[in-house]
């Protein structure tokens, strides 16, 4: 009985040259010296590409011409770091272009960056679903990557020719691929909003209620400023200097009915213009005096104000997305601590974004899909002036009706 194929080439030491190599389809493929950087990404591409097309990677056709993958990475990075920027601070594009490009990086870093074609592009798409990652996750980051080659294309770093080999590669189809799909994003239980409000902040609290009011994104809701907010007319107006669709000319407006106006009003009255609405600096300094009217035992001399001088860490003074996010987390667990003392099942611990998604629901089944898409600034491309006073008009309704 023949002995069954190996699922993964072996790898083999040649003892003269202390270098290692693998046996595929009776080709030695030479990996480098034992234990070294480079022979362990060599493996790691060879064996990509092999549980890939079933066969032996192809030849280096041009080696030595041209700058390396990981000499390309570094010149794309460079560039990537000043262009995902937004309001001074990286944007998240930023954090999830790293990890694609380490990935990239760990199995392709030696190799010359004219080489890199559809097979290897497709066989690094194979180790992101081993890792099991989501297939909107895995088109996204080999989506990048491709960016990441017509950059180089565009700079007369490599030939036009990778560029358009690697865009022959199409994105992964749903129930044509072993990986697995992302779960939708639902609307947040009301019962588990409201579970959360007395184990947060008043400002948190008063964002999340804005939140479910006027369906703003997480983002919006933290960027909230007094200057920003046009206060005339029943339905206030509400124009985030940055926002999603920013980039493509599209303007923002978020329409603030009675309901968030008085949350809102507290926030933007005896405050500066400029100020942001939701600090949590202030949040912090309210907590300490409550922690202290609540001390049931004097308070000794040493103990009036240990603050340090000079801390570390300090509070800021608006609240960031993964910091509303954690507040919300934080939360969700004192809550589920408290019920399971009560022998109480958990609730569930929600994200920000899904208060947008309740909100959307709320709209679209009051007043239909249209309502739905204006109020929360789903804006098609080619809108034009009378449809846009139209929705201006049909976002006030919505807005004076529920928000």
């Amino acid at each position: 009985m023949p002995r069954p194929k190996s699922a993964v080439p072996r790898l083999y030491l040649h003892k003269p040259s202390g270098r290692v190599r693998v046996r595929i389809d009776g080709r030695e493929v030479w990996l480098g010296k034992q234990g070294s950087p480079e022979a362990e990404e060599a493996y790691r591409r060879v064996v990509a590409e092999y549980l890939t097309t079933g066969s032996a990677p192809p030849r280096e056709t041009r080696p030595g011409q041209g700058p390396v993958v990981a000499e390309l990475i570094v010149a794309y990075w460079a560039f990537a770091k000043a262009y995902y920027v937004k309001d001074g601070r990286p944007t998240s594009e930023v954090h999830i272009l790293r990890g694609t490009l380490r990935l990239l990086r760990e199995h392709y870093g030696s190799t010359t960056a004219a080489d890199f074609g559809p097979l290897r592009l497709k066989a690094l798409r194979e180790v992101m679903v081993t890792k099991d990652w989501c297939r909107g996750s895995v088109n996204a980051r080999i989506s990048r990557i491709k960016r990441l080659f017509k950059w180089g294309v565009e700079n007369e770093l490599i030939p036009a020719s990778v560029h358009h080999g690697l865009s022959a590669v199409a994105g992964l189809r749903q129930g044509r691929t072993e990986a697995k799909e992302s779960a939708p994003v639902l609307p947040a239980d009301e019962a588990d909003v409201n579970a959360i409000l007395p184990h947060v902040s008043r400002q948190v609290k008063d964002m999340i209620r804005i939140q479910c009011y006027t369906g703003m994104r997480p983002g919006e809701v933290c960027a909230l400023r007094p200057s920003d907010v046009n206060r005339d007319g029943e339905v206030w107006e509400y124009r985030p200097p940055s926002h999603k669709t920013q980039h493509h000319g599209r303007e923002r407006v978020v329409f603030i009915g009675p309901k968030a106006q008085a949350i809102l009003a507290p926030y933007i009255d005896n405050r500066p213009a400029a100020a942001y609405c939701f600090s949590p600096a202030e949040a912090e300094a309210e907590r300490f005096v409550a922690k202290r009217a609540a001390r049931k035992t004097r308070v000794q001399p040493s103990q009036q104000n240990r603050s340090k001088a000079n801390p570390k860490r300090v509070k800021g003074n608006r609240y960031t997305v993964p910091s509303y996010r954690q507040a919300i987390e934080r939360g969700c667990e004192k809550v589920n601590e408290k019920r399971g003392k009560e022998e109480l099942p958990p609730i569930v611990v929600w994200k920000p974004n899904q208060l947008r998604h309740s909100a959307a629901t709320a709209i679209r089944k009051t007043f239909g899909l249209e309502a739905a898409q204006v109020a929360l600034g789903h804006a098609k491309g080619d809108i034009t002036q009378v449809y846009a006073e139209r929705d201006a008009a049909l976002g006030r309704k919505v807005a004076a009706e529920i928000g």
